[in-house]
């Protein structure tokens, strides 16, 4: 709690059963951390509220003292803030805890809650949940800004899997809407990011998936164009029950690194496949065919993929960036493998290509503002920020990829893998903008909200 209280925040502090902290106080740098270690977030304070009523007397606060709201969890993704003068950075960090209803398949799940708290009770009910990649990433966040995850090509984007949203609005109300309660801030906010409220909690739509059949398939690093040209043929001819990464990885020497892995260079591919062993193991069969030096894949609960990607679960400094891509050729496997694989000189820890298409390439009724993705490859690329001279070693090979994937460029980006100040027009289709940007007027005509990447309201 904060030991010495500005004037101005004394009656804020008073009527919160939660805590905020003030630059200066020694948990400021704490409770302004991001995930990315290299942004330092400077808000004119932080709050931490406890309930819902904390999150109505917050947003009432910054409204009448001209102040913004700036909603965040974990701080993923933070860059794209951007400076936070007067600004309450609202983490919701205390608002946990997750409610399974069994029999309808649905999880209530409170602002503060990551995906940790979700799959691994769901899965022992034999559900799964639309979680990405990483179990310490916050649920509300990733959903909010469409949720790219394992079962993405046969079930889709987990904005389309939210059932209600709870969430306390610029006039400082708390509602609760849905697909018949106002249903245009429903659209909006599942894909509109943390443009239009605070949520305070979410409902979600499980799955009866009791047995996945997923795991890694790891090549020695030098046969990266061997074994990624093998994979994007393959993904040609996959069902949509199977979602798979082609990835070069590059372990760093790390002594929490299992020994098998620390240090080493892989060129690998990660599959999911919604199915039986037996059918799996006959789509995974031209894969295997090629001997990878380690192999996982096998049938597991749906927690057992929550940490398969193998993303670091605490903070640190890192630079990283993504896209979205049309159709890849040979040619454009080629290109991947000069800029960042054997013989490059990357820097880069990690660089992915994650297939797209099948149902997320399908507009359904009642889908949300990203309710599907325009591309046929998604990429990610992070490396770790150690000093100066890999920043400037990093943006090398960054650019050098951009560079060698300019000609695939679907023209639009993935809101939740832009991790640096993009115009949100790039997230979605002309309508879709223009419409995100009359839910602005309509429920923040203020902008009283701060959100990474903020939309505008329309005059």
């Amino acid at each position: 709690m904060s030991t010495t209280i500005t004037p101005r925040y004394e009656a804020l502090r008073d009527v919160l059963e939660g805590t905020i902290v003030e630059p200066g106080d020694p948990e400021f740098a704490a409770a302004a951390q991001a995930f990315n270690l290299t942004v330092v977030q400077q808000p004119e304070l932080v709050a931490l509220p406890a309930d819902e009523q904390d999150v109505i007397a917050i947003v009432n606060f910054a409204r009448a003292h001209g102040m913004r709201v700036a909603p965040q969890r974990t701080g993923h993704n933070a860059e794209p803030l951007g400076a936070l003068d007067d600004v309450i950075l609202v983490r919701t960090d205390d608002m946990r805890g997750v409610e399974i209803d069994a029999e309808r398949r649905v999880a209530r799940v409170r602002a503060g809650s990551k995906w940790e708290d979700v799959v691994p009770a769901a899965s022992q009910l034999g559900l799964a949940a639309l979680h990405g990649s990483t179990p310490d990433v916050s649920v509300a966040g990733y959903v909010l800004g469409g949720g790219l995850g394992w079962y993405a090509r046969k079930l889709g984007l987990a904005a389309n899997s939210v059932l209600a949203i709870e969430v306390v609005t610029a006039d400082g109300r708390l509602r609760r809407v849905d697909a018949e309660h106002e249903p245009e801030l429903f659209w909006a906010l599942r894909g509109g990011g943390g443009n239009f409220g605070v949520v305070t909690a979410l409902e979600i739509q499980l799955f009866d998936i009791p047995e996945v059949y997923a795991g890694v398939l790891f090549f020695e690093w030098q046969r990266s164009a061997e074994v990624l040209q093998a994979w994007r043929e393959w993904t040609q001819t996959v069902p949509d029950e199977m979602t798979s990464v082609g990835r070069i990885l590059q372990i760093p020497p790390l002594p929490e690194v299992p020994e098998p892995f620390r240090g080493r260079q892989f060129v690998l591919v990660e599959a999911i496949f919604v199915g039986s062993r037996e059918d799996g193991d006959a789509l995974m069969a031209p894969l295997r065919a090629l001997g990878p030096e380690i192999d996982t894949i096998t049938m597991v609960p749906p927690v057992g993929i929550a940490e398969l990607h193998m993303d670091p679960p605490d903070p640190l400094p890192y630079m990283g960036e993504g896209g979205m891509l049309g159709p890849i050729d040979a040619e454009a496997i080629d290109r991947f493998v000069a800029a960042v694989g054997p013989g490059s000189g990357s820097a880069l820890v990690s660089v992915e290509l994650r297939h797209a298409g099948g149902e997320l390439h399908r507009a359904r009724p009642g889908g949300g503002a990203i309710a599907t993705l325009d591309a046929e490859f998604v990429t990610f690329a992070v490396g770790a920020v150690l000093d100066a001279g890999s920043v400037d070693a990093l943006d090398e090979t960054l650019t050098a990829l951009r560079a060698a994937l300019a000609p695939y460029d679907s023209g639009r980006e993935y809101l939740n893998f832009a991790e640096h100040h993009t115009d949100p027009a790039r997230f979605y289709p002309p309508q879709t903008y223009a419409r995100l940007r009359a839910a602005k007027a309509a429920y923040d005509p203020g902008r009283l909200f701060k959100a990474n990447h903020e939309i505008t309201p329309s005059l």
